[in-house]
């Protein structure tokens, strides 16, 4: 989308084509999920961002197949039929999706946070928890429902447990008569042994303690082996016994991969893939060999390339400066990823933040994470809207939009299916960064 705008207005045609009808600004995803912003707030129409730029040509379609040779990607519309694009510059950014790690019947009881259809089932899931405990007996199967279970304590999973449970002791702490939200226990499992690998052990420090003053249940050095419908099975790194642990609620933050289309255009440009199916790409983002292919976002395979939002919106921005030097006889430049830092929020007030030399935490981190998110969200009704939802939200401990609908079946437990529209169908792919798939 960065790309594509920046390319706006210039004399050259651009089709960005998307399987989701709307940009997703996915570092909010999680506060989707618990309730505290809604839908609108963290998404907005392709075609109402690119709606000045006339040479921008938006189309509704999966990428399946590309012709590295004949330079043309084949699209797959939401009716099943296909269509094809042809180009002269391909920008692949499908992003990642969720990496079960080969285990991927996982997906049916533990859906990933990478789309809106994900956090909308997380949301149905949380919300439908306590619910459906309020009208159990106290009991064993009470407290099945009032478990969740997180795995991977990196920010996306950090965020996710944080925010369950403040939403348990502050939002619904006074909303039920025969259950006590505040006794929901939130465990967060991590094969590692701290939170939050990629921030400076002081700050990753700060984030354990708040988690534990919220509540949170930390365990490391440990793997979740195995997910059910009513539990899972967690397997210590240092070879001791198995554990399983009673649970309703399962969400999975643990590891990503690229996405069908990426490992399919990978072999198609006779390009390197990592194990993650990360796309190798030379200096200028650029696929060996292919200097008309751009590869950027998590997807791009390249040494000192974080998965992070920021990563891709400059990899957009250098890919359009790219091609703005092609057409003017000009050499390209090498890609410089540029780090603005590193946030994660946990609860309110208490965030930590790195900015190069900039550590931030408590307070502080909370204003320098809100206004570096604000300062991302794409159109200012949307930064406006979130900045008020924030502000009612810390004065009244309230969660804005707490509404969900059942799946078909009507059981918050409906199976989440790896193969399913939930995953397979016309949504955003995503990361933590884009969700286009760009040619």
């Amino acid at each position: 989308m960065f790309c594509a705008r920046r390319l706006g207005g210039l004399d050259v045609d651009v089709t960005l084509l998307d399987r989701a009808a709307c940009h997703v600004f996915q570092p909010l995803l999680y506060q989707c999920a618990t309730g505290t912003l809604s839908i609108g707030q963290i998404s907005r129409s392709l075609r109402e961002e690119l709606a000045r730029h006339r040479n921008v040509t938006t189309l509704l379609g999966e990428a399946i197949r590309l012709d590295a040779e004949g330079r043309r990607v084949t699209a797959r519309r939401p009716d099943e039929s296909t269509f094809d694009v042809d180009y002269d510059y391909l920008v692949i950014a499908a992003g990642m999706r969720q990496s079960y790690f080969g285990k991927e019947e996982f997906a049916t009881w533990a859906p990933g946070m990478k789309t809106l259809d994900d956090a909308l089932s997380i949301r149905r899931r949380v919300f439908a928890a306590f619910e459906i405990a309020e009208t159990l007996p106290a009991g064993p199967e009470r407290d099945q429902w009032l478990t969740f279970v997180v795995t991977g304590a990196g920010p996306t999973g950090v965020e996710l447990a944080g925010q369950i449970r403040e939403l348990a002791t502050r939002a619904l702490a006074n909303e039920f008569h025969s259950i006590n939200p505040e006794d929901a226990r939130v465990l967060l499992f991590d094969g590692g042994d701290r939170v939050l690998k990629s921030f400076p052990p002081a700050l990753a420090d700060r984030a354990s303690r708040t988690l534990d003053e919220l509540g949170v249940e930390l365990h490391f050095g440990v793997h979740v082996t195995d997910v059910r419908r009513d539990g899972v099975t967690v397997s210590s790194k240092g070879g001791g016994p198995d554990e399983d642990y009673a649970t309703r609620t399962v969400l999975w933050t643990a590891g990503v991969e690229g996405v069908p289309f990426a490992r399919h255009a990978a072999e198609a440009l006779g390009a390197r893939t990592d194990r993650s199916g990360r796309i190798s790409v030379d200096a200028d983002l650029s696929v060996p060999g292919h200097p008309e292919v751009f590869v950027i976002g998590d997807l791009a395979g390249r040494d000192g390339l974080p998965g992070v939002a920021e990563n891709a919106m400059q990899g957009g921005l250098h890919v359009a400066a790219c091609l703005k030097r092609d057409l003017a006889g000009r050499r390209r430049k090498d890609f410089r990823y540029r780090d603005l830092g590193s946030a994660a929020y946990i609860s309110r007030g208490q965030a930590v933040l790195q900015a190069g030399p900039v550590k931030l935490s408590g307070v502080l981190g909370w204003l320098g994470w809100g206004f570096i998110h604000i300062a991302f969200l794409t159109g200012v009704r949307n930064r406006f809207s979130t900045v008020g939802t924030w502000m009612v939200s810390i004065a009244r401990a309230n969660r804005s939009d707490r509404s969900f609908i059942l799946g078909g079946s009507g059981h918050p437990e409906e199976p989440y299916t790896w193969e399913s529209p939930v995953h397979q169908g016309y949504h955003s792919p995503g990361t933590n960064s884009e969700s286009s798939q760009t040619a």
